[in-house]
């Protein structure tokens, strides 16, 4: 049999883990759909095919295996049938029992007072008794479906058997070459995976707790330029007054408080929102509008520069406070910086930075009022809004740096710890971090995505 296959059509909108069966697939003769998946507006844009059976017709173990799906359906049918009949029969029998306990107090009436009861008390008990005739014929087929579930239970005992010869007659080769096409499949998806390019954010699942600890405050994060091996974890605690910053080489270190190193910043930061991108920490600098570049492998500050105009001290926080004026922030397209300018009136500033000088590359102004805004994590070049940091929050409001507009959603997602201190996206884990009221915690993002082939420029 042909091993499966993957098919992909360019510059055709998927849904990232999106299922579509009523997808209208035409694949090569010979070949059946196995799994599709197609955009808004219905066009087919990944398909997943495989050999018909009619194809395998002249296999012995191939028509073996079609017999023994055939008796699992029938099974299958007949179990949900007499199932059904079952509930219905028990239902009845409840209702007769209700009756049956109201004939033996009638009994006891009758027997009490003989004289008095005995004749209108027999024409009761007469109705009743009539009533309770279409029990027997109930009774007698509750004994055919016990008959019913021997024979299953035959049928299964028969089924095993079946299976083991199927599974004694396909030996280590036919597992070897299985599994040589399912690792084949796993390599056309992943090269599927990679034609992904920046998407729009549809979904927040989760949250994931990784641990508990530290204060209500505070900032935790990996490094989404680290390669796929580096996997350092550093933990900020508190918004104010510290300048002391725990590195982990793992999660699994950083689950179980195992410390590789420690490093004391030259600066005590302000608020949560810090980011580490490209082996340097990047924070606000304590009571300034100061952006501070500390590099991890110097232990030394790099470079600092100050957000002109930028409000600092709580003047223009998030809804929680914690002088968290400054969110420094980093996507798939970079460096930024979201503040609010008493010349943009307290609403939301976007910037550009350049990671290693920290000038500023080029700025947005947005109508949101950084006040009322929760928290904010930029996602391919659109900044998302939530707007609260406690229980009921919401992605309220996006504004793309590549179109200067904004829309307003609907994207709800889990504040389980009821306060939210700190959500930023990790562009290379495709997830949230957060901090929620003391608990580390990590949200899978679903995004709407845009697959481009080598054809397109």
């Amino acid at each position: 049999m042909r091993s499966l296959s993957v098919v992909l059509n360019p510059l055709l909108f998927l849904l990232l883990f999106g299922y579509c069966p009523s997808a209208t697939i035409r694949p090569k003769e010979g070949w059946q759909v196995y799994s599709s998946a197609q955009d808004a507006d219905g066009r087919c844009i990944c398909t997943v095919v495989a050999p018909e059976q009619n194809l395998c017709s002249r296999d012995a173990k191939g028509r073996q295996l079609r017999q023994l799906l055939e008796k699992v359906q029938n099974m299958s049918q007949s179990i949900e049938v007499l199932n059904l009949r079952t509930q219905r029969d028990f239902q009845y029998i409840m209702r007769m029992e209700s009756q049956i306990k109201g004939l033996r107090s009638k009994f006891r009436q009758i027997e009490s007072d003989r004289k008095t009861l005995v004749n209108k008390n027999f024409q009761e008990l007469k109705g009743k008794m009539e009533s309770l005739q279409p029990l027997i014929p109930v009774l007698e087929q509750y004994k055919t479906d016990a008959r019913l579930i021997i024979q299953f239970k035959e049928e299964i005992r028969n089924l095993s058997a079946v299976l083991m010869g199927i599974q004694e007659e396909m030996g280590a080769y036919d597992y070897d070459e299985l599994q040589k096409r399912v690792l084949n499949l796993e390599n056309r998806l992943r090269n599927c995976m990679s034609k992904l390019t920046c998407g729009k954010l549809m979904k927040i699942t989760g949250p994931q707790t990784v641990k508990t600890s530290g204060t209500r405050f505070g900032a935790w994060m990996t490094d989404p330029q680290a390669s796929p091996k580096n996997n350092r974890v550093w933990y900020m605690d508190s918004y104010t007054n510290n300048k002391i910053v725990k590195e982990y080489k793992s999660i699994a270190d950083f689950v179980a408080g195992v410390e590789s190193r420690t490093y004391n910043l030259p600066f005590k930061w302000a608020g949560t929102d810090h980011v580490v991108y490209n082996g340097s920490l990047y924070y606000n600098k304590m009571q300034s509008n100061i952006v501070v570049r500390y590099s991890f492998e110097t232990g030394r500050v790099v470079t600092q520069r100050a957000l002109e105009s930028a409000g600092f001290h709580n003047v223009y926080p998030y809804t929680w406070g914690g002088f968290s004026d400054i969110d420094l922030m980093a996507d798939e397209l970079g460096l930024w910086a979201v503040y609010a300018t008493n010349q943009n009136a307290g609403n939301i500033v976007i910037s550009k930075l350049n990671p290693d000088t920290l000038q500023i590359l080029n700025t947005w102004d947005t109508e949101y009022s950084k006040r009322n805004a929760g928290e904010s994590f930029m996602i391919c070049g659109t900044l998302y809004i939530t707007n609260s940091h406690l229980t009921g929050a919401k992605v309220y409001y996006a504004y793309s740096t590549k179109t200067s507009t904004y829309e307003y959603t609907d994207i709800p997602f889990h504040n389980q710890y009821f306060h939210m201190s700190m959500l930023d996206y990790n562009a290379r884990d495709r997830a949230l971090y957060g901090w929620n009221n003391g608990h580390q915690v990590l949200f899978n993002v679903t995004l709407f995505h845009i697959i481009k082939t080598e054809d397109d420029s």
